[in-house]
């Protein structure tokens, strides 16, 4: 059974939607059976790569919120956060272009790694106060994962990838992904947003219980019979 998951680094509700679905699959019996893929996705393409604002000066300029507005939609997502067990520091947070973080996300792929990938990329973000479009950030973060420098940093000056995460935009559009996180159960279900732990359980239940029914089904259906019964 797979689960894809789009988000994008510098959304905090994707990253608490991560911690609430994680609670979940770590405690079922068939955590093992289930794979995790991180999809590439974009909020806000438009940023600049070379620049960066801070978390209110963002909220001021493309949501044109007050920073008033700003201080409360922080302390709200603050308490949300540290209910999933984040302690987010909007203070020292970089905004700026996520693309080749995405390419880093990619990149860890080859080792197996995004799931720690997307965890060091958000708290590099949301944490740590990094600038995750500076090459030099992405390279010490995707280093703390085991990734080599001159690899992450070959990654970071060409085109690779860039396959990859535009066929993530192009899927999130045909499912008619407007907003992240968005979850995609063996792609049968969406569920969109930070979700309370209670429906990624719900969700993931009734996934798995489907698709061992269908697997049963191709057990029986693949039988082989003969004078001396049924093999498979």
């Amino acid at each position: 059974m797979k689960v894809e998951i789009w988000s994008d680094i510098m959304y905090p509700f994707c990253y608490i939607g991560k911690k609430n679905f994680e609670k979940v699959l770590d405690k079922l019996p068939f955590k093992d059976e289930i794979e995790v893929e991180w999809k590439s996705f974009q909020l806000d393409p438009s940023l600049n790569p070379s620049e960066t604002m801070t978390t209110q000066e963002y909220f001021t300029a493309k949501k044109r919120i007050s920073p008033e507005q700003g201080q409360q939609l922080s302390a709200q997502v603050i308490d949300m956060g540290k209910r999933a067990g984040i302690d987010f520091n909007f203070k020292d947070a970089i905004i700026t272009n996520t693309y080749n973080a995405h390419k880093l996300l990619h990149l860890a792929k080859k080792y197996n790694k995004a799931i720690e990938m997307e965890e060091e990329l958000f708290k590099a973000h949301f944490l740590d106060g990094k600038n995750i479009g500076s090459d030099s950030d992405l390279v010490e973060i995707g280093g703390n994962i085991g990734i080599p420098d001159e690899e992450i940093e070959k990654c970071l000056e060409s085109n690779d990838f860039d396959a990859e995460i535009q066929f993530d935009f192009d899927k999130a559009k045909a499912y008619g992904v407007s907003g992240v996180p968005f979850f995609v159960f063996d792609s049968k279900y969406g569920v969109s947003g930070a979700q309370p732990s209670e429906v990624f359980e719900d969700t993931l239940r009734q996934t798995y219980a489907e698709t061992e029914k269908l697997i049963k089904k191709d057990s029986v259906n693949d039988l082989s019979c003969g004078p001396d019964g049924c093999i498979i």
